[in-house]
């Protein structure tokens, strides 16, 4: 499975073309893609139109959508923080840091363009899509 991160819903809805937005045009209905419910609500409280916000959260919702959250995953979370800090790395947003542990601990692959992933790749072993 295949998340796909906030970074790259914004950019494929806004039709920003670039190598991400382009592996995810043609996967959509080839590869099993999914978002966590932390992704989806940052999507979606960027939507100002309520007509958009209704099209968009529906579409999404046809993707495989995980419940975050809990003590472990909080935990683990914060593991994982504090490893990268120790290694010298500062992890910018805390939700990056949920929905990386989150992709570790099942095994997913992650989509996206931001780079506070690319420490949980470099130093934890974060899979990553690199069109």
């Amino acid at each position: 499975m295949v998340i796909v991160d906030t970074t790259m819903w914004i950019d494929y809805l806004r039709g920003t073309n670039n190598p991400e937005t382009i592996w995810l045009d043609d996967e959509l209905t080839h590869q099993r893609l999914g978002l966590t419910d932390l992704i989806l609500c940052e999507v979606l409280q960027g939507i100002r139109d309520t007509a958009l916000f209704a099209q968009v959260r529906d579409e999404l919702l046809t993707f495989h959508l995980f419940e975050t959250g809990g003590k472990e995953l909080a935990i683990a979370s914060a593991l994982n923080y504090r490893k990268l800090r120790d290694q010298g790395y500062t992890v910018r947003r805390t939700i990056d840091c949920l929905n990386a542990t989150f992709c570790l601990q099942a095994g997913h692959e992650l989509l996206h363009r931001d780079r506070d992933f690319d420490v949980f790749e470099k130093a934890l072993g974060l899979r990553v899509i690199h069109p």
